[in-house]
Protein backbone atom coordinates (compact mmCIF):
# COMPACT_ATOMS: atom_id res chain seq x y z
CA UNK A 1 0.00 0.00 0.00
CA UNK A 2 0.99 3.72 -0.31
CA UNK A 3 2.07 5.51 2.54
CA UNK A 4 4.29 8.47 3.60
CA UNK A 5 7.05 8.15 5.53
CA UNK A 6 9.29 10.54 7.63
CA UNK A 7 12.90 9.30 6.32
CA UNK A 8 15.58 11.31 8.76
CA UNK A 9 14.88 14.66 10.78
CA UNK A 10 15.46 17.21 8.18
CA UNK A 11 11.99 19.15 8.65
CA UNK A 12 9.30 18.82 6.72
CA UNK A 13 10.03 20.10 3.42
CA UNK A 14 12.68 17.03 2.97
CA UNK A 15 12.09 14.66 6.16
CA UNK A 16 8.70 12.95 3.94
CA UNK A 17 8.72 10.17 1.32
CA UNK A 18 5.99 9.01 -0.66
CA UNK A 19 6.62 4.87 -0.27
CA UNK A 20 5.37 1.26 -0.81
CA UNK A 21 4.82 -0.47 2.33
CA UNK A 22 3.11 -4.13 3.38
CA UNK A 23 -0.65 -3.11 4.67
CA UNK A 24 -0.61 -2.98 8.79
CA UNK A 25 -1.11 -6.81 10.11
CA UNK A 26 -4.07 -5.62 12.92
CA UNK A 27 -3.30 -7.75 16.53
CA UNK A 28 -6.27 -9.60 17.83
CA UNK A 29 -6.94 -6.38 19.94
CA UNK A 30 -6.44 -3.48 16.92
CA UNK A 31 -9.13 -2.13 14.26
CA UNK A 32 -7.99 -2.45 11.22
CA UNK A 33 -9.33 1.12 9.29
CA UNK A 34 -9.37 1.79 5.20
CA UNK A 35 -8.07 5.53 5.41
CA UNK A 36 -10.47 8.09 3.43
CA UNK A 37 -9.19 11.14 5.29
CA UNK A 38 -5.74 11.78 7.67
CA UNK A 39 -5.40 14.67 9.66
CA UNK A 40 -2.31 16.94 9.69
CA UNK A 41 -1.40 18.40 12.94
CA UNK A 42 1.47 20.26 14.77
CA UNK A 43 2.88 17.29 15.91
CA UNK A 44 4.07 15.84 12.85
CA UNK A 45 5.84 19.35 11.97
CA UNK A 46 7.84 18.67 15.15
CA UNK A 47 8.44 15.00 14.19
CA UNK A 48 10.08 15.69 10.95
CA UNK A 49 12.71 18.32 13.12
CA UNK A 50 12.86 15.07 16.15
CA UNK A 51 11.62 17.29 18.36
CA UNK A 52 7.73 15.88 19.36
CA UNK A 53 8.06 13.64 22.92
CA UNK A 54 6.84 10.54 21.26
CA UNK A 55 10.53 10.14 18.74
CA UNK A 56 10.21 6.15 16.92
CA UNK A 57 13.21 5.23 15.20
CA UNK A 58 13.48 6.83 11.73
CA UNK A 59 11.72 5.50 8.60
CA UNK A 60 8.39 5.47 10.42
CA UNK A 61 4.70 6.33 9.24
CA UNK A 62 3.54 9.62 11.01
CA UNK A 63 0.01 10.52 11.42
CA UNK A 64 -2.17 10.12 14.76
CA UNK A 65 -5.87 10.91 13.22
CA UNK A 66 -7.37 8.79 10.68
CA UNK A 67 -11.21 8.75 9.36
CA UNK A 68 -12.46 6.22 7.42
CA UNK A 69 -14.59 2.59 7.06
CA UNK A 70 -13.94 -0.21 9.28
CA UNK A 71 -12.16 -3.22 7.76
CA UNK A 72 -11.72 -5.42 10.15
CA UNK A 73 -12.27 -5.18 14.49
CA UNK A 74 -12.12 -7.50 17.51
CA UNK A 75 -15.76 -9.06 18.89
CA UNK A 76 -15.30 -6.59 21.86
CA UNK A 77 -15.19 -3.26 19.62
CA UNK A 78 -17.97 -1.12 19.54
CA UNK A 79 -17.95 -1.01 15.41
CA UNK A 80 -18.00 -3.50 13.14
CA UNK A 81 -16.44 -3.68 9.30
CA UNK A 82 -18.46 -1.63 6.98
CA UNK A 83 -18.84 0.95 9.67
CA UNK A 84 -17.22 4.77 9.59
CA UNK A 85 -15.47 5.95 12.09
CA UNK A 86 -12.84 8.51 13.43
CA UNK A 87 -10.01 7.44 15.35
CA UNK A 88 -6.70 8.01 16.98
CA UNK A 89 -3.82 5.62 15.46
CA UNK A 90 -1.10 8.03 17.46
CA UNK A 91 1.33 6.70 14.90
CA UNK A 92 0.95 5.34 10.65
CA UNK A 93 -2.19 7.56 9.69
CA UNK A 94 -0.26 8.91 6.31
CA UNK A 95 -1.61 5.52 4.44
CA UNK A 96 -4.34 3.65 2.74
CA UNK A 97 -4.78 1.64 5.66
CA UNK A 98 -4.07 2.45 9.77
CA UNK A 99 -4.53 0.39 13.12
CA UNK A 100 -5.89 1.92 16.21
CA UNK A 101 -6.82 0.71 19.56
CA UNK A 102 -10.94 0.16 20.08
CA UNK A 103 -10.81 2.85 23.14
CA UNK A 104 -9.46 5.25 20.81
CA UNK A 105 -12.13 4.35 17.88
CA UNK A 106 -15.46 5.85 17.87
CA UNK A 107 -18.46 5.82 15.49
CA UNK A 108 -18.71 8.86 12.50
CA UNK A 109 -21.58 10.56 12.91
CA UNK A 110 -24.04 10.77 9.53
CA UNK A 111 -23.51 14.81 10.11
CA UNK A 112 -19.65 14.47 8.92
CA UNK A 113 -17.60 13.59 6.12
CA UNK A 114 -14.46 11.50 6.56
CA UNK A 115 -12.40 14.84 6.25
CA UNK A 116 -14.30 16.16 8.73
CA UNK A 117 -13.73 13.18 11.11
CA UNK A 118 -10.05 13.46 10.62
CA UNK A 119 -10.08 16.57 12.61
CA UNK A 120 -13.17 15.11 15.35
CA UNK A 121 -10.90 13.14 17.84
CA UNK A 122 -7.71 15.11 18.35
CA UNK A 123 -8.97 18.72 17.94
CA UNK A 124 -12.34 18.34 19.54
CA UNK A 125 -11.11 16.69 22.87
CA UNK A 126 -8.81 18.92 23.14
CA UNK A 127 -11.15 21.77 22.86
CA UNK A 128 -13.25 20.00 25.69
CA UNK A 129 -9.80 19.56 28.22
CA UNK A 130 -9.17 22.85 27.56
CA UNK A 131 -12.37 24.47 27.92
CA UNK A 132 -14.31 22.10 30.44
CA UNK A 133 -11.74 19.96 32.45
CA UNK A 134 -9.45 22.10 33.05
CA UNK A 135 -10.58 25.90 32.23
CA UNK A 136 -13.69 25.13 34.28
CA UNK A 137 -15.90 27.12 32.04
CA UNK A 138 -19.40 27.88 32.91
CA UNK A 139 -22.60 29.24 30.38
CA UNK A 140 -22.33 33.18 29.98
CA UNK A 141 -18.39 33.28 30.71
CA UNK A 142 -16.29 34.97 28.03
CA UNK A 143 -13.66 32.72 26.07
CA UNK A 144 -10.67 34.59 24.19
CA UNK A 145 -9.05 31.94 21.75
CA UNK A 146 -5.39 32.62 20.34
CA UNK A 147 -4.83 30.86 16.72
CA UNK A 148 -8.60 31.06 16.76
CA UNK A 149 -8.36 30.11 12.48
CA UNK A 150 -6.54 26.75 12.81
CA UNK A 151 -7.87 23.04 13.87
CA UNK A 152 -7.71 23.39 17.77
CA UNK A 153 -8.87 27.37 17.55
CA UNK A 154 -11.85 26.86 15.37
CA UNK A 155 -12.76 23.70 17.39
CA UNK A 156 -12.22 25.37 20.56
CA UNK A 157 -15.01 28.23 19.41
CA UNK A 158 -17.69 25.76 18.53
CA UNK A 159 -17.42 23.73 21.90
CA UNK A 160 -17.52 27.25 24.04
CA UNK A 161 -20.36 28.18 21.75
CA UNK A 162 -22.04 25.16 22.52
CA UNK A 163 -21.69 25.62 26.20
CA UNK A 164 -23.23 28.87 26.20
CA UNK A 165 -20.36 31.11 26.28
CA UNK A 166 -19.14 34.13 24.75
CA UNK A 167 -16.31 34.34 22.44
CA UNK A 168 -13.24 36.46 21.53
CA UNK A 169 -11.16 35.16 18.79
CA UNK A 170 -7.73 36.12 18.35
CA UNK A 171 -6.14 35.84 14.32
CA UNK A 172 -3.17 37.35 11.92
CA UNK A 173 -5.12 38.44 8.71
CA UNK A 174 -8.44 38.67 7.03
CA UNK A 175 -8.59 35.50 5.84
CA UNK A 176 -8.13 33.88 8.89
CA UNK A 177 -10.92 35.96 10.34
CA UNK A 178 -13.77 35.04 7.91
CA UNK A 179 -12.81 31.44 9.18
CA UNK A 180 -12.94 31.94 12.77
CA UNK A 181 -16.22 33.94 12.12
CA UNK A 182 -17.47 31.00 10.36
CA UNK A 183 -16.62 28.91 13.59
CA UNK A 184 -18.86 31.02 15.82
CA UNK A 185 -16.65 33.86 17.50
CA UNK A 186 -18.83 36.76 18.81
CA UNK A 187 -15.88 39.06 18.49
CA UNK A 188 -12.65 38.49 16.53
CA UNK A 189 -9.52 40.92 16.72
CA UNK A 190 -5.78 41.15 15.54
CA UNK A 191 -2.78 39.83 16.60
CA UNK A 192 -0.67 42.81 15.12
CA UNK A 193 -3.12 45.54 16.44
CA UNK A 194 -4.08 46.30 20.65
CA UNK A 195 -6.07 43.39 21.02
CA UNK A 196 -5.41 43.51 24.50
CA UNK A 197 -6.65 46.52 25.04
CA UNK A 198 -9.28 46.04 22.88
CA UNK A 199 -10.05 42.63 24.66
CA UNK A 200 -10.44 44.76 27.81
CA UNK A 201 -12.94 46.93 26.55
CA UNK A 202 -15.26 44.12 25.64
CA UNK A 203 -15.20 43.14 29.36
CA UNK A 204 -11.93 40.74 29.39
CA UNK A 205 -11.94 37.39 29.23
CA UNK A 206 -12.46 34.66 32.27
CA UNK A 207 -10.62 31.97 30.00
CA UNK A 208 -7.93 32.35 27.28
CA UNK A 209 -7.03 29.33 25.59
CA UNK A 210 -3.24 30.12 24.38
CA UNK A 211 -1.53 27.23 22.19
CA UNK A 212 0.34 30.29 20.88
CA UNK A 213 2.43 31.05 24.22
CA UNK A 214 5.64 33.94 23.11
CA UNK A 215 5.03 37.23 23.52
CA UNK A 216 1.28 36.88 23.85
CA UNK A 217 1.63 35.50 27.03
CA UNK A 218 1.53 37.97 29.56
CA UNK A 219 -0.51 40.11 27.59
CA UNK A 220 -3.26 37.24 27.72
CA UNK A 221 -2.97 37.40 31.55
CA UNK A 222 -3.59 40.98 31.03
CA UNK A 223 -6.89 40.33 29.61
CA UNK A 224 -8.39 38.14 31.91
CA UNK A 225 -10.88 38.98 34.09
CA UNK A 226 -10.93 38.72 38.36
CA UNK A 227 -10.74 34.81 38.82
CA UNK A 228 -9.93 34.64 35.21
CA UNK A 229 -7.99 31.28 33.66
CA UNK A 230 -5.27 31.23 31.26
CA UNK A 231 -5.17 27.74 29.85
CA UNK A 232 -1.80 27.17 28.21
CA UNK A 233 -2.30 24.55 25.29
CA UNK A 234 1.16 24.49 23.59
CA UNK A 235 3.76 26.87 22.58
CA UNK A 236 3.17 27.07 18.17
CA UNK A 237 5.38 30.47 18.46
CA UNK A 238 8.05 29.24 19.34
CA UNK A 239 8.99 30.42 22.81
CA UNK A 240 8.17 29.02 26.06
CA UNK A 241 7.13 32.18 27.73
CA UNK A 242 7.58 32.73 32.00
CA UNK A 243 5.72 34.14 34.15
CA UNK A 244 5.75 36.58 37.10
CA UNK A 245 3.60 34.99 39.63
CA UNK A 246 2.47 38.07 41.62
CA UNK A 247 0.25 39.00 38.68
CA UNK A 248 -1.54 36.04 39.49
CA UNK A 249 -1.51 37.33 43.01
CA UNK A 250 -2.64 40.47 42.73
CA UNK A 251 -5.30 39.59 40.36
CA UNK A 252 -6.75 36.19 41.44
CA UNK A 253 -6.15 34.58 38.60
CA UNK A 254 -4.25 31.25 37.52
CA UNK A 255 -2.47 29.87 34.49
CA UNK A 256 -3.22 26.11 34.13
CA UNK A 257 -1.83 23.59 31.64
CA UNK A 258 -3.45 21.22 29.49
CA UNK A 259 -2.47 18.33 27.73
CA UNK A 260 -5.10 16.26 26.30
CA UNK A 261 -2.91 13.32 24.95
CA UNK A 262 -1.03 12.70 28.15
CA UNK A 263 -4.29 12.77 30.81
CA UNK A 264 -6.92 10.93 28.25
CA UNK A 265 -5.20 8.13 26.54
CA UNK A 266 -3.94 6.62 29.58
CA UNK A 267 -7.89 7.24 30.84
CA UNK A 268 -10.46 5.15 28.19
CA UNK A 269 -13.47 6.43 30.22
CA UNK A 270 -12.59 9.97 30.01
CA UNK A 271 -11.92 9.52 26.44
CA UNK A 272 -15.26 7.94 25.91
CA UNK A 273 -16.96 10.71 28.54
CA UNK A 274 -15.42 13.46 26.29
CA UNK A 275 -16.37 11.89 23.28
CA UNK A 276 -20.13 11.22 24.09
CA UNK A 277 -20.29 15.15 25.40
CA UNK A 278 -18.96 15.72 21.71
CA UNK A 279 -21.02 13.95 19.30
CA UNK A 280 -24.05 15.52 22.17
CA UNK A 281 -22.49 18.79 20.43
CA UNK A 282 -22.41 17.29 16.91
CA UNK A 283 -26.09 16.44 17.47
CA UNK A 284 -27.24 19.86 18.83
CA UNK A 285 -25.33 21.51 15.46
CA UNK A 286 -22.47 23.32 17.31
CA UNK A 287 -19.59 20.89 16.16
CA UNK A 288 -18.94 21.05 12.42
CA UNK A 289 -15.30 20.79 12.12
CA UNK A 290 -13.88 23.40 9.68
CA UNK A 291 -12.07 21.41 7.02
CA UNK A 292 -9.12 23.82 5.22
CA UNK A 293 -6.55 22.74 2.63
CA UNK A 294 -7.04 19.32 1.36
CA UNK A 295 -3.92 17.18 -0.20
CA UNK A 296 -3.87 13.95 -2.02
CA UNK A 297 -1.18 11.65 -0.33
CA UNK A 298 1.71 12.13 -2.58
CA UNK A 299 1.18 16.19 -1.60
CA UNK A 300 1.68 15.29 2.62
CA UNK A 301 4.86 17.49 2.18
CA UNK A 302 3.29 20.52 0.96
CA UNK A 303 0.64 19.92 3.68
CA UNK A 304 3.26 19.85 6.54
CA UNK A 305 5.33 22.59 5.13
CA UNK A 306 2.10 24.75 5.25
CA UNK A 307 1.35 24.55 9.20
CA UNK A 308 5.31 25.05 9.79
CA UNK A 309 4.37 28.36 7.49
CA UNK A 310 1.17 29.30 9.99
CA UNK A 311 -0.65 29.23 7.28
CA UNK A 312 -3.26 26.92 7.74
CA UNK A 313 -6.82 27.46 8.42
CA UNK A 314 -9.18 24.74 9.85
CA UNK A 315 -8.04 21.17 9.65
CA UNK A 316 -5.62 20.27 7.34
CA UNK A 317 -6.09 16.84 5.79
CA UNK A 318 -4.86 14.04 3.24
CA UNK A 319 -7.05 11.80 1.25
CA UNK A 320 -5.37 9.06 0.29
CA UNK A 321 -8.10 7.32 -1.85
CA UNK A 322 -8.87 10.69 -3.71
Amino acid sequence: MRAVQIIDLSGPSTALQLVDVPPPQPSADQILIDVHAAGVAFPEVLQTRGMYQMKPPVPFVPGSEVAGVVVSAPESAQVRPGDRVAAMCMLGGFAEQAVAPPHLTFPLPDELDFAQGAGLILNYHTAWFCLVTRGRLAAGETVLVHGAAGGVGTATLQVAKGLGARTIAVVSSEEKDKVAREAGADEVLRSDGPWKDQAKELGGADVVIDPVGGDRFTDSLRSLREGGRLVVVGFTGGDIPTVKVNRLLLNNIEVVGAAWGEYAIRRPQVMADIHREIARLVDAGFVRPIVGARFPLEQARDAVVLLDGRGATGKVVLEPRG
